[in-house]
């Protein structure tokens, strides 16, 4: 594992694309970023997660005190993620934040896959900016201010900028086939609780 912040307290790592945050169901899902970290830090506890396609700053906490501290900075959104992404197409904006405000809710027939509800859905706000423009992707920065599953693909999708690579949210084949994985990475963990603010660029 790529180990990119160690102290008394806290775990910070590079998790590569097509690794589970924690084990899944079945012994075939049982090689997550947890399990390998704690084959070296045993008392390691997870705090957060990472979808398996996303890379990236993953929080990891040394013990069950500091886990509860972290969880706690977590739910009162004292821990701020930036992520980098390349959507497909030119998204319109500028180096201005913009917001996208749309309710998320479980897509059931479907899942893991989420949609946009306004009856049941709950609360999902995710800021973003564009940072460069190609040919036919747009690099964006993205802050998810809520914590939701997918909360990003989803809300990209729906301003009609699918992030490259997610073969989950595809819409057919050829769109699956732009990337060999989902170009989304978590690239700034900021706890200004703890006075640290980690980088990690992508490599894409």
């Amino acid at each position: 594992m790529d180990i990119v912040h160690l102290d008394d307290d806290l775990i910070v790592i590079n998790k590569p694309p097509g690794l589970l945050s924690v084990p899944g169901r079945g012994p075939d899902k049982q090689d997550c970023a947890i399990h390998r970290i704690q084959a070296r830090y045993p008392e390691a506890l997870i705090v957060h997660r990472l979808d398996m396609a996303t890379s990236g700053l993953l929080l990891l906490a040394r013990g069950p005190a500091m886990q509860r501290a972290l969880s706690l900075d977590f739910a009162e959104r004292r821990v701020h993620k930036r992520y980098l992404a390349l959507v497909q197409g030119q998204l319109p904006g500028s180096e201005d934040w913009a917001e996208v405000n749309l309710p998320l809710l479980t897509d059931w027939p479907n899942r893991p896959r989420q949609k946009i509800d306004f009856e049941t859905g709950k609360p999902s706000l995710t800021r973003y900016r564009v940072l460069a423009r190609e040919a036919q992707r747009t690099r964006v920065e993205l802050e998810p201010v809520t914590g939701r599953t997918h909360q990003l693909r989803v809300h990209m999708l729906a301003l009609g900028h699918p992030i490259v690579g997610d073969a989950l949210y595809a819409s057919d084949a050829a769109e699956q086939d732009l990337a060999p994985r989902l170009l989304l990475h978590a690239s700034v963990l900021n706890l200004p609780q703890r006075r640290l603010r980690i980088e990690c660029p992508p490599e894409f």
